[in-house]
């Protein structure tokens, strides 16, 4: 392997990289709830024009099972490495500075991508309650970085509670779309043939699928900025990923089997307010309503707002990139730096997608980008799981998945089967070479420059200490 350099860190640059501790398990449980919750509001209706219901209700399905083994997998590891770093830190300790590396940059990809997607579908929301032009939208979409990035500066506290609070009534919005569509649910609106595209169509709905759950595996994440990492993620992971399994499956069959129909819902930017127009008509009335929806999305936009910053923050503090990144507010504590270099990146990826010369819709596009990263993320950590059993068996395990070996190895073959379907939608197969090309740019900058400049951050010093113990064993 390619040999990496360290320095270590002065007791200043420690001081400047610090985070304040605030969230406790009801916090953690938003925070994994919040940031996923957005997928019952927009994006996973695109799977419908995909693949159909009966496409997607299998898809969805298969994407549980990976989720389950995902999520019960990653508490295992978070509570026996409670790092900022999260899926870095697990495959860091597993495979080594490049393994780290490449798993960091893979989750980077998503959780940079990720409020990209969410808010084209706020500015989706916002256009049609206000009767703003198309063109209009990626103002929408800059107010809402300018919001919601200062928000996640402004403190750990104010955002945890505002995490808390948006989740909560995410939920009570999403209720009352279920309520609403309820009296005109109709099988019959699914469309006919549930499977126009076979029961093949289900390899082209992952991706879309996967947009139920996607970033609940943030969570780790927030491990310095818990109370108790070590009792509190596990908890966090299982209730959100439970929460968001009784959501997903009602989305889906209220949403696809409500007026207007599965046909309709399938390309729209706003699908649950056209269910609630079609229940009340377009009305002063349904706008409040389609306000309310905004909710979920505002409320994934800001949490998983708040995983880019530590994800950054976590790989810029270890050298892997640009060390002033990771320095922090002086007061607040919060990662003010990679907040908004963030912010930049994700709004310019939308804005470039949405003056390319294409058909296809800006969210779609992106959200293929960003499953793209959260698979590729998802596969090296199931196979950081594998090998840190091997290898370290003596590593303190105060949580262990009740799954095993079966459950990471079965959703490691899932993420690698739904990241090889992100190549057969001809529609959206040019934003997923673009985020290749992304990832392969990220790959060069750290054969050729990061490796040489590597600092010993807690996530490095812990997965060192480990491999000399493994070391001394063995000899």
């Amino acid at each position: 392997m390619v040999k990496t350099n360290y320095t270590s860190p002065s007791e200043e640059f420690l001081a400047q990289r610090k985070l304040k501790r605030h969230a406790g398990v009801w916090q953690l449980w938003a925070l994994g709830v919040g940031a996923v919750i957005s997928g019952d509001f927009f994006g996973w209706n695109f799977g419908l024009a995909s693949g159909g219901f009966g496409g997607m209700l299998l898809a969805l399905s298969l994407v549980t099972i990976m989720y389950a083994g995902l999520c019960l997998s990653i508490a295992e590891m978070a509570a026996a490495l409670p790092h900022t770093g999260g899926a870095y830190s697990f495959a860091r300790t597993a495979m080594g500075p490049w393994g780290g590396y490449i798993t960091g940059l893979a989750e980077n990809m998503e959780y940079i991508l990720t409020p990209a997607v969410i808010v084209v579908g706020i500015g989706g929301y916002l256009g049609a309650i206000f009767g703003t032009p198309k063109e209009f939208e990626p103002l929408w979409w800059l107010a809402c970085y300018a919001v919601f990035v200062s928000l996640n500066i402004w403190g750990v506290e104010l955002s945890f509670r505002f995490s808390v609070a948006i989740t909560i009534a995410a939920l009570v919005a999403l209720v009352a779309y279920w309520v609403s569509v309820i009296p005109q649910f109709d099988p019959a609106r699914f469309a006919t043939p549930y499977f126009p595209r076979g029961v093949n169509g289900m390899w082209v709905c992952l991706p879309f699928a996967l947009w139920f759950y996607l970033a609940i595996e943030q969570l780790p994440l927030a491990a310095e900025e818990s109370h108790d990492p070590v009792r509190d993620i596990p908890k966090g992971l299982t209730w959100g990923l439970a929460t968001l399994v009784v959501c997903a499956f009602a989305t889906l069959t209220l949403g696809a089997g409500s007026a207007p129909g599965a046909k309709a819902v399938g390309v729209s930017n706003e699908p649950l307010f056209l269910g609630f127009v079609a229940a009340y008509g377009n009305s002063a009335s349904t706008k409040l309503l389609a306000v309310i929806a905004c909710i979920g999305l505002i409320a994934s936009f800001h949490t998983i707002i708040f995983a880019y910053g530590r994800q950054i923050y976590s790989l810029s503090r270890a050298g892997y990139f640009p060390v002033w990144l990771s320095q922090t507010h002086g007061t607040r504590r919060t990662p003010h730096r990679a907040l908004i270099v963030g912010a930049v990146m994700g709004f310019s990826a939308a804005l470039g997608i949405h003056f390319a010369p294409h058909d296809s819709p800006v969210g779609a596009i992106l959200l293929n980008m960003a499953v793209f990263g959260a698979v590729l993320a998802y596969l090296f950590q199931m196979s950081s799981y594998v090998l840190l059993q091997r290898k370290f068996p003596s590593l303190n395990r105060p949580y262990r998945s009740p799954l095993g070996m079966t459950g990471a190895v079965v959703s490691g073959i899932i993420a690698l089967v739904t990241m090889l379907t992100l190549f057969l939608n001809a529609e959206y197969v040019k934003g997923v070479y673009g985020a290749l090309v992304w990832f392969l740019l990220g790959i060069i900058w750290f054969a050729f420059h990061a490796r040489h400049q590597l600092i010993l951050s807690p996530e490095e010093e812990f997965a060192q200490a480990q491999q000399e113990s493994r070391s001394a064993e063995l000899r």
